[in-house]
């Protein structure tokens, strides 16, 4: 009898490692894909400045450069140039790249567009990264005259549209 209760008792250790085990595992290797960024209305020189965060190795997987290349930060100005739209009252917006550094795992991208004195409406396109990595997140967070508003993008919603 406790030779029974012992050889039961030893595969559920058995098993319950083994389910231990996976469940770990399961938690080893999980890549987030998400871009982050800041829009910030600059009343003085009716200006919208844009900040993004993105994961060094993703875009460097998509733009297929090495971020330690002097061409990297070219080829990033071009992709954002292609991959993020600004209407503004339905009008669309030039962006001007104005920089970007790697800091670690993580670039930063700054643009803007001018001549934005007043905002009812701002819609944006954003489609960076969603065809490198279908489980691509892209959040925008909006300041404008004390207001915030907060988008998401991904495959299937590219285009988001926010009302002040």
């Amino acid at each position: 009898m406790i030779v029974n209760l012992l050889i039961k008792m030893k595969k559920l250790l058995y098993i319950s490692g083994i389910l231990t085990f996976f469940v770990l595992m399961s938690f080893m290797y999980v890549d987030f894909f998400s871009s982050m960024t800041k829009v910030d209305y600059i009343d003085g020189s009716k200006t919208l400045k844009f900040t993004t965060k993105m994961n060094t190795s993703h875009i460097s997987d998509a733009i297929k450069i090495n971020p330690n290349t002097a061409g990297f930060e070219a080829e990033v100005k071009k992709y954002v140039n292609n991959n993020f739209d600004v209407f503004v009252n339905g009008a669309p917006k030039t962006i001007t790249f104005t920089g970007s550094q790697i800091s670690g795992e993580t670039v930063w991208v700054y643009f803007e567009t001018g001549g934005v004195s007043d905002i009812s409406t701002l819609k944006i396109k954003n489609t960076i990264l969603l065809s490198s990595f279908p489980k691509q997140i892209n959040l925008v967070s909006i300041a404008y005259k004390g207001s915030q508003k907060m988008m998401n993008f991904q495959r299937g919603k590219e285009v988001n549209e926010v009302s002040f």
